[in-house]
């Protein structure tokens, strides 16, 4: 039961645009089974935030809110119970919540969009058993995802301070009290190298081979539209450009466990792509949601899935698909390039160590120098 569930989260989850999280479960139960059914609430929900804390690329800020609802529903009196558990604290007890209803609150939800130009390299190292790919694809997207977080974002041209209003000097609709709930003009700067406080050091790898994924991904964020922060815009939308590749590799990784198995031996050049993004709208609100789908996969089976996990029916009118194929290209050396990687690794090498000992080498020459000058010189 409970993996059954935590796999749901995680597809909820992934299903679900950066600025919007899994904040609990609810469960439907008789009056008989009410104890029982809190038991089970918050076990799931900590196996929840467990199993999607252990998926994620980025770290929680300190401020951000960790507590959970646990939802509760009396199947005979349809009474409600929401009580809250701290995730972040395993010991931690419920504490009742209030549960309200309110219209329209995502209505007026503000959308930021981007679209992120990825390239990136990932080596296999020779010493690495098996070639884990999903294992080195992880740590790869793991060095990406601190480019990301250290990125710089231009909004609408600008970059502004983190707790600058994002709507500041934006005009609004005519004849209308609202903004636009739309901000496209979104651009990622990424550092080509680290700041001069960093200490860059060069190393050589024997690498057996390369991962490396390219395309252009299609990215969104929502925050909410009373007087959002640049900070909360620009973290919701880092949070969705490194979701939605991860994402993107872990559905690819498992497509591939189900049709090729999980111990597939031979290690050659492949080419994969990966899963499309797409937008489906959301009912009575200006939020859409998000899924992913392969080439071959027909606009049944995404229906399905949505009304299997968020219980919401899609037309296929409404199904977007936001970008163009995106690729992952595995390649390994081949074995009669080893001599002539291993004169380059001596050669690479060489050069190093000469680099690392060029003051030596001076020091001795000019050493060398003095001695010959002295010694002539006395003689003179």
């Amino acid at each position: 039961m409970d993996h059954r569930t935590c796999k749901s989260g995680s597809t909820v989850s992934r299903m679900l645009p950066g600025g919007l999280l899994v904040l609990g479960v609810f469960i439907i139960a008789t009056p008989e089974l009410s104890k029982d059914s809190q038991n089970a609430l918050r076990r799931i929900i900590f196996s929840i935030e467990k199993s999607l804390t252990k998926r994620r690329l980025w770290k929680p800020a300190e401020e951000e809110v960790s507590d959970r609802a646990a939802l509760q529903v009396c199947s005979a009196t349809k009474k409600i119970v929401c009580r809250t558990y701290d995730v972040q604290d395993p010991k931690s007890s419920a504490k009742p919540a209030d549960w309200k209803y309110q219209s329209a609150l995502s209505a007026s939800w503000l959308s930021l969009d981007c679209t992120v130009n990825v390239n990136i390299h990932i080596p296999l190292l020779a010493t690495s058993p098996n070639h884990d790919l999903e294992k080195n694809t992880k740590n790869g997207l793991n060095r990406w995802s601190k480019q990301i977080e250290d990125s710089v974002f231009l909004i609408n041209g600008q970059v502004k301070d983190d707790d600058t209003e994002l709507l500041e000097g934006q005009k609004k609709l005519r004849g209308n009290t609202q903004y636009s709930t739309q901000i496209s003009d979104v651009k990622v700067l990424t550092q080509l190298s680290q700041g001069s406080s960093h200490r860059s050091t060069a190393t050589v790898q024997v690498c057996s081979g390369s991962i490396n994924l390219k395309g252009a991904v299609k990215c969104r964020a929502y925050v909410h539209n009373n007087k959002p922060k640049v900070k909360e815009a620009v973290q919701a939308l880092k949070r969705d450009i490194i979701n939605t590749l991860n994402d993107r590799c872990e559905i690819l990784f498992e497509d591939l466990v189900i049709n090729e198995g999980p111990h597939k031996k031979n290690f050659e050049r492949v080419y994969h792509v990966l899963p499309q993004r797409l937008f489906v709208p959301f009912a009575g609100s200006s939020v859409m949601l998000s899924d992913y789908k392969f080439g071959d996969e027909a606009a049944g089976e995404i229906q399905e899935r949505f009304v299997e996990m968020l219980d919401q029916s899609v037309q296929d009118e409404d199904i977007h698909i936001a970008e163009e194929l995106n690729t992952v290209d595995i390649c390994p050396v081949t074995e009669n390039t080893d001599d002539t990687q291993q004169k380059q690794l001596t050669k690479a090498t060489l050069l190093m160590k000469l680099q690392q000992n060029m003051g030596v080498v001076i020091a001795a020459a000019v050493a060398v120098f003095a001695s010959i000058f002295s010694f002539n010189y006395f003689s003179d």
